[in-house]
């Protein structure tokens, strides 16, 4: 039986430093990033399907293709005429990076707005995984409908994975932003967020604190990212740290969050427990961000 994950979220065209006053061109986005870094580490018997807005013009259709070329399912993609990907350009210094984005008319924002599509790529997965960025691309009705429907996939037995994600930039309101971000907790069964934001946000004083919340919004499992640090695991009424994987060099730290994501949730599906997976997601990252760009040669990722 063909086992699926659904990831939701925006997929955009990047453009990152390729050298002398040169960019290069590629597609990513943050719950694609994991799509990606799971299609890439995940046995061939399980189906990695993505969900998005897409347009009619040239650039989607090269994100199309680009997907159906990393074998990520474009099923559930909807393709809405006149509207485009939107784009972003990472700007690094000391492997540090600053974003700026484009994304005004980005198709990724009505991904929510057929209530009955939504519904059928949903019921189709055993696992969803959905972002903060995801709820923040959204006019507050979609949003609204996205999370009535992953409720209700979590009240169907479903296995819901949210990463808060959480960019202030994307909200035009400080109090939605966090009543959005903690109702995309409640509706999840895990919940992978980094320490730094949850800190910056919420105002956590510690990695025990953002535990602590998330298990009382209603998680079954808790996973903290907190970089250099490590992350912590609250799972069974236990609570288990990983350290983390030192890189080799520090080059590009896009997707760091997004590709430990990737690596965790592979090894949790394929059997692994989440302590496991957790060492498999830092080893992940850690090779990740000794490389350019979001997304890497899946040969260079460890198995």
């Amino acid at each position: 039986m063909v086992r699926q994950v659904l990831s939701i979220g925006e997929c955009m065209v990047e453009l990152s430093q390729a050298g002398e006053g040169l960019l290069r061109k590629g597609f990513a986005g943050d719950t694609f990033n994991t799509a990606w870094y799971l299609r890439a580490l995940m046995p061939r018997d399980w189906h990695i399907g993505y969900m998005t807005g897409l347009g009619d013009d040239p650039l989607s259709g090269e994100l199309l293709a680009f997907m159906r070329q990393a074998n990520i399912g474009t099923e559930a993609i909807r393709h809405i005429p006149g509207r485009a990907p939107g784009l972003y350009m990472i700007s690094l210094k000391d492997g540090e990076r600053t974003f700026s984005y484009w994304r005004d008319t980005s198709a990724a924002k009505l991904l929510a707005d057929d209530a009955d599509h939504l519904r059928t790529a949903i019921e189709a997965a055993d696992l969803v995984y959905f972002s903060g960025i995801t709820l923040a691309i959204l006019a507050p009705g979609a949003a609204d409908t996205l999370l009535a429907e992953i409720r209700r996939a979590r009240a169907a037995g479903k296995t819901i994975a949210f990463d808060p994600n959480i960019r202030p930039r994307l909200w035009t309101d400080r109090e939605r932003m966090l009543e959005v971000i903690s109702a995309g907790a409640r509706a999840a069964t895990i919940v992978l967020p980094s320490f730094d934001d949850e800190t910056a946000h919420f105002g956590d004083a510690n990695v025990a604190a953002t535990i602590d919340r998330y298990l009382g919004l209603g998680a079954n499992t808790v996973v903290v990212k907190n970089g250099a640090q490590g992350a912590t695991i609250a799972e069974d009424g236990q609570t288990i740290f990983v350290p983390a994987v030192p890189p080799e060099n520090v080059v590009d730290t896009t997707s760091a969050g997004d590709s430990f994501n990737g690596g965790f949730l592979a090894k949790l599906l394929t059997g692994a427990t989440a302590a496991e997976a957790a060492a498999h997601g830092a080893a992940v990252a850690s090779v990740v961000i000794a490389h350019h760009g979001a997304l890497i040669d899946p040969a260079l990722l460890p198995r």
